[in-house]
């Protein structure tokens, strides 16, 4: 793939949702988030509004910090699930052409 498809804010912007995962209970400060990724608050902001547009992430009303949303953790459930579905099928198939007559 070319570099010139590469965009430094929509990198930026992936890897807010990589540093988001696994503080869904406390969330994380958008300074904290700023300091991590060497950018300036205001990029943060945009970035986050953009997640929050998205469903991707979303701000505690008590704290003001930021988790990711329900819509990434909805994707990474239908995830599994198809995954779980196939496996039973995989199986299923494998049963059916494996059996002695």
């Amino acid at each position: 793939m070319s570099a010139d498809y590469i965009n430094a804010a929509q990198q930026r912007l992936l890897k807010v949702v990589v540093l988001l995962a696994g503080n869904e209970f406390g969330g994380l400060a958008p300074s904290d988030l700023a300091k991590a990724l060497n950018t300036n608050p205001s990029n943060i902001t945009r970035d986050l509004a953009n997640l929050k547009e998205a469903g991707l992430a979303e701000q505690l009303i008590d704290t003001g910090r930021w988790r990711l949303g329900p819509k990434l953790v909805q994707i990474a459930v239908a995830f599994t699930e198809h995954i779980a579905r196939s496996s039973d099928r995989m199986s299923e198939l494998k049963h059916r052409y494996t059996r002695q007559p």
